[in-house]
């Protein structure tokens, strides 16, 4: 099984930059790709970015440009850098892993940016 553990949150002010961080164990030769979802009061949750085994990525529209993912297969880890956050980026930032069948999601981390 595959645990994640994120962290990196935080409240910054709009135009500013995060880092996320999430430090996966377990069975991590099973996992197939990881992303960040993330989740506002009142909506659905949705993706971010995904990156896949061969390094591939995927990206949502609304963070192209601004937002990059990436893996440090040495230290199980993968990161999203935000840049030139928005208030409409505010939510709880959730890593995942897709582990065959499974997707195995991390706790959440609360991003807040001020206008």
């Amino acid at each position: 099984q595959v645990q994640l553990v994120e962290s990196g949150g935080g409240l910054v002010q709009a135009g500013g930059s995060l880092r996320l961080s999430c430090a996966a164990s377990g069975s991590i030769f099973s996992i197939n790709a990881m992303g960040w979802y993330r989740q506002a009061p009142g909506k659905q949750r949705e993706l971010v970015a995904l990156i896949f085994s061969g390094g591939s990525t995927n990206y949502a529209d609304s963070v192209k440009g601004r937002f990059t993912i990436s893996r440090d297969n040495a230290k199980n880890t993968v990161y999203l850098q935000m840049n030139s956050l928005k208030p409409e980026d505010t939510a709880v930032y959730y890593c995942a892993a897709d582990s065959g069948p499974q997707r195995v999601w991390g706790q959440g981390t609360q991003v807040t940016v001020s206008s």
